[in-house]
């Protein structure tokens, strides 16, 4: 018979987990019994919103504030999250900048973001977690992307970051075993309900009667990716939080791996 709550009394730290495909993993860990902290850099609204969601379901919940990229800040999140639930059974490293930019005129700004939150971000939670993740043999599951694995010329920048967080995710899958298994899920296109547009994601299908400029070439976007997928839709964040939580919830022995969530966009 399934465990209908695999993760009841393990405790989960995911970054960036206030809004949008982050807010989903939360949700869908604390409907598995977890108990979960979510660390937001602007959204605190946001993040009230699904600790309260999170409590809802009778998990204890915990936000901090936390800028990924830097190192005091990342200390004293894990430092809060310690705190508060006494130990660490898995962190989602969730957080990250999504920019579009032609190659030829790439700014050394542009490409540092990209990789301060998209690299530099997982490595330093993942550091600073280690020792409380290996007391518990716990995992890590970095959130990837189609990007780092097939180049979209529009986003060099992203798509580098996320291949480096690629190889990260099988040099720290080596590293910190046999204690710790790391794993990364790279989604393809999401699509979110929510203007502000998370990473690969699209607002679905707007009516262009009512559509802005952007949100009508978003949603034609939405619609010719969907077409060239041959599961025949995009990809929800609910189908990535489902990701993460085999790789919560399987076999420890599994590690250094990265799942494609993309319906087999990557395939074409």
């Amino acid at each position: 018979m399934l465990n209908a709550e695999p993760l009841a009394g393990k405790t989960a730290f995911v970054t960036g987990g206030a809004r949008r495909i982050g807010r989903a993993i939360a949700l869908a860990l604390a409907e598995a019994g977890a108990d979960v902290a979510i660390s937001y850099r602007s959204s605190r609204a946001a993040a009230a919103e699904t600790a309260a969601e999170i409590a809802a379901l009778g998990r204890r919940a915990v936000t901090v504030e936390c800028d990924v990229r830097s190192v005091t800040s990342v200390r004293a999140a894990v430092a809060h999250v310690l705190a508060e639930f006494g130990h660490l059974d898995l962190v989602v490293n969730n957080a990250a900048v999504f920019a579009s930019a032609a190659l030829e005129s790439l700014t050394i700004e542009q490409w540092d973001e990209a990789f301060e939150t998209n690299a530099r971000g997982p490595f330093l939670v993942a550091r600073e977690a280690l020792p409380h993740l290996r007391a518990a043999r716990g995992r890590i599951v970095n959130i990837g992307s189609l990007g780092g694995v097939h180049p979209w010329a529009g986003h060099a920048h992203y798509c580098a970051s996320k291949a480096a967080l690629n190889m990260l995710t099988a040099t720290m899958a080596k590293a910190f075993a046999p204690e710790v298994s790391v794993n990364c899920v790279a989604p393809g296109w999401i699509e979110m309900n929510d203007a502000n547009l998370p990473t690969e994601a699209a607002v679905p299908h707007p009516s262009v009667a009512a559509a802005t400029e952007a949100e009508r070439r978003a949603g034609l976007e939405s619609a010719r990716f969907a077409a060239k997928t041959p599961m025949g839709r995009n990809g929800s964040a609910a189908d990535v939080a489902q990701a993460v939580l085999f790789f919560a919830t399987g076999p420890h022995f599994i590690t250094g791996q990265t799942l494609a969530v993309d319906g087999g966009l990557g395939l074409s």
